[in-house]
C-alpha cells in the first residue's frame, strides 16, 4: 500500500504542535511532502525542521506534490482553500471551526461530494479518551434531555496570532472555543437537528482599561470579538442545550464540563462518570481504566488517513459539524449584546 502524501498550508502553532507531529507518528501509512505558508520565510523553516521536500508560498502549487493537504490557516480562509483542494481531486482535514459562515461549509459540503473525497474536521475533542467512553456509553442514560457545557478560561484572552481579529477568525471565545465542548455534546446526543437557538454575547471585560490576562498582552481598545458567550439550544426531539463559554471570565477557576441528563440516567465526559439509579439507590461510577492515546491528535490523524484510504469511515462528518457552525452562526445574530 502506497502512503498518503500530505501537504500542510498555514505553517503556524497549529500545524507544528499538533499536525505535523501526529502525522510524523504515522510514517507507515503517510508522509508530509509539502507546506505552504504566506510568510514563505515561516515555510521554508518549519520545512527544513522536519525535512519536508517541497515548499510554496502559494498554496495550489502544492497540489500535484499531494494526496491530501491539512489546512491551518485563520478560519476567513477555510472554505476558499478547502473547496480549491477538493476540486484539485485533493482529501482536506480542514481546522476547526468548518468555515465564518453555513453557507461557506454548505459550499465545502457540496464541493466534497461532486469530487467523491474525503472531507474531515478538527474537531479534536472528540478523539478525547473521555469523550470516546462516553459516546460507548451514552446508551447507559436513556434518552438525552439536558446538556449543559461550560468551556470557561478565567481571564485568559490569546494575546498571540490572530485570535482576537474578527476579519480573519469572525469571533471569539465561541469560534475559537466554545465551538469543541460545543460540537462534542451536539455529537454525543446524536446530532439531533436544533430548531431554535438564543444567544447572549459579550465582550466588556475585555475591552476594560488595565487588563490582567494571563494569555498576553492585546489592545483593549480595540477588541471586537466575543469574550464570553451564553445559550440555550433546543432540538427537534425535545433535547435542550445549555451553554456558557469564555475566554475571560471572573470565575475562580477555569472549567471545562460536558454533562447530559437523560431518562435512565446522567453522564459527565471531564470527568468522565455515569450517574444511574439501581435498587433503591442513586449511583456514581468511574472508569478505573479507558482505553487512548493521552493526546487527541494522533487518532485524529489516523482517522483521516484510515477514511482517505477507505479503511475507517470519518468520526467527524462534514455535515456534522457544518451543524456546529449552524448554531454557532444562530448565537451571533440571535444576540442582544451588539459587538462593536
Amino acid at each position: 500500500m502506497s502512503k498518503l502524501r500530505i501537504g500542510i498550508i498555514g505553517a503556524g502553532g497549529i500545524a507544528t504542535n499538533r499536525h505535523i507531529p501526529a502525522f510524523l507518528q504515522l510514517i507507515e501509512a503517510c508522509t508530509i511532502t509539502a507546506v505552504s505558508d504566506v510568510n514563505e520565510v515561516r515555510a521554508k523553516e518549519v520545512a527544513a525542521t522536519y525535512d519536508i521536500p517541497h515548499v510554496s508560498k502559494n498554496y495550489e502549487e502544492i497540489f500535484e506534490h499531494v494526496d491530501a493537504v491539512c489546512i491551518c490557516t485563520p478560519n476567513k480562509f477555510h472554505a476558499e482553500i478547502t473547496i480549491a483542494a477538493l476540486n484539485a481531486g485533493l482529501h482536506v482535514l480542514c481546522e476547526k471551526p468548518m468555515a465564518l459562515k453555513t453557507e461557506e461549509c454548505d459550499a465545502m459540503l457540496q464541493a466534497s461530494k461532486r469530487a467523491n473525497k474525503v472531507l474531515a474536521i478538527a474537531y479534536h475533542y472528540r478523539f478525547m479518551k473521555e469523550a470516546q467512553a462516553a459516546k460507548m456509553m451514552m446508551q447507559e442514560i436513556g434518552t438525552p434531555l439536558v446538556a449543559r457545557v461550560e468551556a470557561m478560561r478565567r481571564r485568559k484572552v490569546p494575546g498571540w496570532g490572530v485570535f482576537t481579529n474578527k476579519e480573519l477568525q469572525g469571533g471569539g471565545s465561541l469560534i475559537d472555543y466554545g465551538c469543541h465542548l460545543l460540537d462534542l455534546v451536539v455529537w454525543l446526543m446524536g446530532n439531533p437537528k436544533h430548531v431554535s437557538v438564543n444567544g447572549s454575547v459579550y465582550n466588556e471585560i475585555s475591552k476594560s482599561p488595565n487588563q490582567v490576562n494571563l494569555w498576553g498582552a492585546f489592545d483593549a481598545s480595540t477588541f471586537n470579538v466575543d469574550d464570553h458567550v451564553s445559550a440555550y439550544v433546543r432540538f427537534e426531539n425535545g433535547a435542550s442545550l445549555l451553554l456558557e463559554t469564555s475566554w475571560a471570565a471572573n470565575v475562580k477557576d477555569d472549567k471545562e464540563h460536558v454533562s447530559i441528563s437523560g431518562v435512565e440516567g446522567g453522564i459527565s465526559v471531564f470527568p468522565f462518570e455515569l450517574y444511574s439509579t439501581k435498587n433503591g439507590m442513586l449511583l456514581n461510577s468511574e472508569a478505573a481504566y479507558m482505553p487512548g492515546e493521552a493526546d487527541p491528535s494522533l487518532p485524529q490523524a489516523k482517522n483521516f488517513i484510515e477514511a482517505c484510504l477507505g479503511l475507517s469511515e470519518l468520526i467527524v462528518k462534514p455535515e456534522e459539524a457544518l451543524q456546529v457552525s449552524a448554531i454557532i452562526d444562530q448565537i451571533y445574530t440571535t444576540s442582544n449584546e451588539i459587538i462593536v
